[in-house]
């Protein structure tokens, strides 16, 4: 009876030794439980981005292609009214604002590729055109929006219509600030710190002044050559019908 009792427990090195596995089992489950973690905050960090650049082309591609012909200043000297200026990292324009965002009536809205912390960022700023004064525009003026960052590099490009109606190359400054261009083009290189790529922009824009009205002319005045002989064809042959 006394033997059978001594052998009916586990001595020191055992339990030490179960003590020992269990920790190295809860040290492996608490690692993996870590590994989970951090997939899933990174993954979530990766869609948020995703949709920061998504909803920001969206926004861009909305405002831009709803540019309206309307001035917000004049060049001086000339007199000519400024309806849309374009360089390489900085345009403005006048379109509405989501109704949401906005008070009613149209923006002076701008892009501009400014330099942050991690690189080029893309900021939006909008006043409303009422009010608007171009000469007296301080650089703290509206309300700047940060849409993008951690970019490497940028650029802003334009294309119009030439004399024969034909696209023209893409130009890095918009020549003509008294017209709308036809297209904008927004290229964009992301850090490889940021986790994104910017697919390039080609933004047509819905109203053209310029190309629309020459282009409607043209084919008027075609039209016009083209129908008068049958017009006059018919109108003779009523009078001999008469």
């Amino acid at each position: 009876m006394s033997a059978g009792r001594r052998h009916a427990g586990f001595s020191l090195l055992e339990v030490l030794l179960a003590i020992t596995l269990l920790a190295v089992l809860l040290a492996g489950a608490m690692g993996g439980i870590r590994a989970a973690t951090r997939a899933m905050h990174s993954g979530e960090q990766n869609i948020e981005r995703t949709n920061r650049l998504r909803v920001a082309q969206e926004f861009i591609r909305r405002e831009l292609s709803r540019s309206l012909p309307l001035a917000f200043g004049q060049e001086h000297g000339s007199g000519a009214n400024f309806v849309f200026q374009g360089e390489n990292d900085f345009l403005r324009f006048v379109a509405p604002m989501p109704g949401h965002l906005s008070r009613g009536g149209p923006y002076v809205q701008t892009l501009e590729l400014a330099r942050g912390r991690n690189g080029l960022q893309l900021v939006f700023t909008h006043n409303m055109l009422n009010g608007f004064d171009l000469d007296k525009l301080k650089p703290d003026d509206g309300t700047p929006v940060l849409l993008l960052d951690g970019i490497r590099r940028g650029r802003f490009e334009y294309r119009k219509f030439d004399d024969r109606n034909e696209l023209e190359d893409w130009k890095a400054d918009w020549e003509n600030p008294s017209n709308l261009p036809v297209m904008v083009r927004i290229e964009l290189e992301m850090t490889p710190e940021s986790g994104l790529v910017w697919p390039t922009m080609e933004i047509p824009l819905v109203l053209d002044t310029s190309g629309g009205v020459r282009m409607f002319q043209q084919r008027s005045s075609q039209s016009g050559r083209g129908a008068s002989p049958d017009a006059n064809s018919g109108a003779g042959g009523a009078t001999e019908k008469q």
